[in-house]
Order: C-alpha cells, then sequence, then structure tokens
C-alpha cells in the first residue's frame, strides 16, 4: 500500500497514512495528532533513475573541473565522488591519494612521498605520464 504524507494546517504537525489506490481521494484523512481533518497532502522526495554514461558525462562536465589544480581537497573529493559512480573498488593506493587529497596535501606533495605510485617495472604509468 502507498504511503501518503500530509501536513495539518490546524496544529502544523506532520503525518504519513498508508492507503490503497483506491481508497486515496475517497476517504476523509485526519490529523493523527489533534484530528482535524484540515490537511494538505506534502510530496515526498523523487528519485530517478540515471545511466552510468549520463552521471559520468556530469562529473566530467568543464565546469565543475575549474581550479581543481589549485584546491587539492575539492580534487579529492571529486575524485572519491567519481569512483562510487564507478562503483569498482580501485584499491588502497587510490584511497590513500584521495586521503591525502581531502586532508589538502598538494599533487606535488603526494607523488614526493609515494614516489613509486602507479608505475610500472618499465617506468610507464607514472603520474608524470599522465596515466
Amino acid at each position: 500500500m502507498p504511503n501518503y504524507q500530509y501536513t495539518c494546517l490546524a496544529c502544523r504537525k506532520r503525518f504519513e497514512v498508508f492507503m490503497t489506490y483506491e481508497n486515496y481521494d475517497t476517504h476523509p484523512v485526519r490529523c493523527r495528532h489533534c484530528k482535524s481533518d484540515q490537511v494538505q497532502r506534502r510530496i515526498g522526495r523523487i528519485r530517478f533513475a540515471r545511466s552510468e554514461e549520463s552521471r559520468m558525462e556530469e562529473l566530467a562536465d568543464p565546469s565543475k573541473l575549474e581550479g581543481l589544480e589549485d584546491d587539492p581537497q575539492a580534487l579529492g573529493q571529486m575524485m572519491r565522488q567519481m569512483s562510487h559512480e564507478m562503483g569498482e573498488d580501485l584499491g588502497p593506493e587510490f584511497d590513500d591519494v584521495v586521503d591525502r587529497l581531502e586532508s589538502g596535501q598538494s599533487p606535488e606533495d603526494i607523488e614526493e612521498a609515494l614516489p613509486d605510485l602507479g608505475g610500472n617495472a618499465d617506468g610507464f604509468g607514472g603520474m608524470e605520464d599522465g596515466f
């Protein structure tokens, strides 16, 4: 049965009523607190599903990326949000880097503290290579 949310116009308290679709708008609703029939239906939160592609496009919006190079905390928050949107565990190194960014540590300081971060034995794939 659906849950309908109301506000009492007499005592200003909020309450919920459970009723079937057939009963909605055919049975009077009274406030559970003061028994007044002067109630107003409230509209609850609305959710909608979005594709993974549209969520990632929104995160990659160029207007949201402006200034990230000067704000390590915002960069860390954006990286954490992107990892949640992707739904993948990117490993402890990623979490360490994001934690450091969110605490305000600069990317340059993180590279110095973690010189082997993302690097391979052949020397490719490091942060300086853009990978």
